[in-house]
């Protein structure tokens, strides 16, 4: 078991130590799961007050917090501290750097140095994967794809046929890369084209014929990008789909084909964004969104939940909603909903008058 002192554990984070009394750490936990031997992560007001309960007796705390009864290292970025801990005591999955007897290997792959090949691992013929790569049991690595240096992919990862990603990737299970486009064409047209032309649907043909339109493209990942458990990225019709650098993808994604993620975005579960769409750099699109394909969200732009998104947006837009608007005006048309709930109200009150001078109104005019 890793075991450090809180001057080591200070050092790390760069904080500011202060000593009640000495204690060996060997993990990190929220104030109230503590024991003795924990420092706990009092990150905000909450975890600052259990900190009057806990049994630990160091602690992680924003600067400026105090705590007279246990240690203390005091940080400026508490959250930022917390992810350099939580490297110090993470555990790296078993990967010895060998070729497993049960995993298939095409001759014509490329193999760099120190690689760890798992059980039933697929390498298909011209693959190149970098050195120190780690691919872990049931993975499947297409035709001529290339996986980048110090890469990690986790159980039943799938990479198809061309695709090409960058270093230090960071694949969970399930991770689907490069299937087929839903890329589909009538020989009329159908439902959908009436629909986006005229408004209205003026009826469907029985024999209509769906015919498969060929991904030919396929998938381009920058350096440095995770993407989470059973997400998929579609490859291209024809160009390719890209992710950028640093890109952070959440689990049960789905990036259509032709679709150009930037970098440094952050995508959060259950996304689902459509073809052929281009998302510019550090964005954020939070969970259950989604996007309507061939629109564009500029850079710095931020996403908010389950918001349905039918038309492009400028760099440093922040939209919510169902369709999607500024966030502003998704907040004024809210309370115009509300004030206009005790309107009516209020009508329900005098309906009745309303109803009497109308009548009046009325006789009067037949005299």
């Amino acid at each position: 078991m890793k075991a450090y002192t809180l001057e080591e554990l200070s050092q790390v984070v760069g904080g500011i130590l202060t000593v009640v009394q000495d204690v060996k750490i060997d993990k990190v936990l929220p104030p109230l799961l503590a024991d003795e031997n924990t420092l706990a992560l009092a990150l905000g007001e909450a975890e600052i007050a259990n900190l009057a309960t806990t049994k630990a007796r160091a602690a992680l705390v924003p600067i400026g917090v105090a705590v007279e009864s246990i240690s203390t290292i005091e940080v400026e970025r508490p959250r930022l501290a917390m992810m350099k801990l939580l490297h110090l005591f993470y555990e790296a999955p078993d990967t010895p750097v060998e070729i497993h007897p049960t995993a298939v290997v095409h001759p014509e792959a490329k193999l760099g140095k120190n690689v760890s090949i798992g059980p039933n691992v697929t390498v298909s013929r011209g693959a190149v994967i970098g050195d120190n790569a780690k691919l872990m049991s049931g993975t499947y690595i297409g035709k001529f794809a290339e996986i980048g240096a110090d890469s990690l992919f986790h159980p039943n990862v799938c990479i198809g046929d061309r695709v090409k990603i960058g270093a230090r990737a960071i694949m969970h299970h399930g991770v689907s890369i490069g299937a087929d486009g839903f890329s589909f064409v009538t020989e009329t047209p159908d439902n959908i084209e009436q629909a986006r032309q005229s408004g209205e649907i003026t009826g469907g043909k029985e024999d209509q014929v769906v015919y498969k339109i060929p991904s030919l493209g396929s998938v381009v990942i920058g350096d440095d990008v995770e993407i989470g458990a059973n997400t998929c990225v579609d490859r291209g019709t024809i160009e390719n789909t890209v992710i950028g650098n640093q890109t952070k993808i959440d689990n049960l994604v789905q990036i259509g084909h032709n679709t150009r993620v930037g970098s440094c975005c952050m995508i959060v579960s259950q996304v689902g964004i459509a073809g052929s769409c281009t998302i510019g750099d550090r964005v954020i699109i939070a969970g259950q969104a989604g996007l309507a394909d061939h629109i564009s969200i500029g850079s710095d732009s931020i996403i908010l939940a389950q918001s349905g998104v039918s038309k492009t947006f400028p760099a440093k837009s922040v939209v919510m909603g169902y369709p999607a608007v500024p966030r502003k005006e998704f907040v004024r048309r809210m309370k115009y909903l509300s004030e206009a709930e005790v309107m009516v109200k209020k009508y329900k009150k005098y309906e009745h008058l309303i109803e009497d001078y109308e009548k009046f109104l009325h006789e009067d005019a037949r005299i």
